[in-house]
């Protein structure tokens, strides 16, 4: 296993893991398959939460399920819609199943909080640096450790 020192810009092989460390911000663990967005997620307006589907027109993710992954981004944008969205999002069964986000707002907490997914930031190590789309991701949120092993 690597370590975290050496993970940044070091090409991982299919199977190798790393593990990278950071802040719980809503407790658990979950895992599952990454998906990753160097773009900020409007809330209101930016997601579907019925199908848990990224809706917003120029985004990258646009028409990508979040649901069940893994979702790592940068932060969240716009208005304060984040809570109710993803409240519905979970109550749908729609919501990623667990969140790693380097921006901290009032909206991406409240967001975490209500989807009741494990959630983390402030990271020893940027995610956006070390995880690709479809890596899968262990979140132990309790524990402030992520696990990537790279698909």
């Amino acid at each position: 296993m690597n370590t975290s020192t050496q993970a940044e810009g070091k090409a991982l092989a299919a199977g190798e893991t790393i593990v990278i460390r950071g802040r719980k911000v809503v407790p658990g663990v979950a895992e599952g398959e990454a998906l990753v967005t160097r773009d900020q997620i409007s809330g209101w307006g930016g997601v579907d939460p019925r199908t848990g589907t990224v809706i917003e027109t120029r985004h990258e993710l646009r028409g990508q399920s979040f649901a069940g992954k893994v979702l790592v981004f940068p932060g969240a944008k716009g208005s304060s819609g984040w809570s109710a969205q993803f409240h519905l999002a979970r109550v749908m069964g729609t919501a990623p199943a667990a969140w790693l986000f380097n921006q901290m707002t009032a909206k991406v907490a409240l967001g975490t909080v209500v989807s009741h997914a494990p959630a983390m930031t402030d990271f020893d190590i940027d995610p956006l640096t070390v995880i690709r789309t479809g890596d899968w991701v262990r979140v132990d949120a309790d524990a402030g450790i992520v696990t990537i092993t790279r698909k």
